[in-house]
């Protein structure tokens, strides 16, 4: 099992969710501190991140060492979330 360290910005992004959406997001993450390439994680190109989809919100992330690290989490119905990566760099 891998640790999870999660970023301040998608720290942030987590506390001002609650309800369902917060859940998913939750179950997710733990499922992937077991199998941090789950069959819907898609690498993106130009950047050394993964992507997952969690009901209607968009985790990115990447792995290095024994710790998965969540960057950015976000709606996935909009470009905020890589917006938000470029700014990030």
């Amino acid at each position: 099992m891998l640790d999870i360290n999660i970023s301040k910005t998608a720290g942030k992004f987590l506390k001002k969710l609650s309800g369902k959406p917060a859940k998913q997001i939750k179950n997710k993450l733990l499922q992937m501190m077991e199998n941090p390439y789950p069959q819907d994680s898609v690498k993106l190109q130009g950047y050394p991140f993964f992507r997952v989809d969690s009901g209607e919100y968009r985790i990115i992330y990447f792995v290095e060492d024994k710790t998965l690290n969540i960057k950015i989490i976000g709606k996935r119905n909009d470009d905020e979330v890589y917006k938000k990566l470029q700014r990030s760099d």
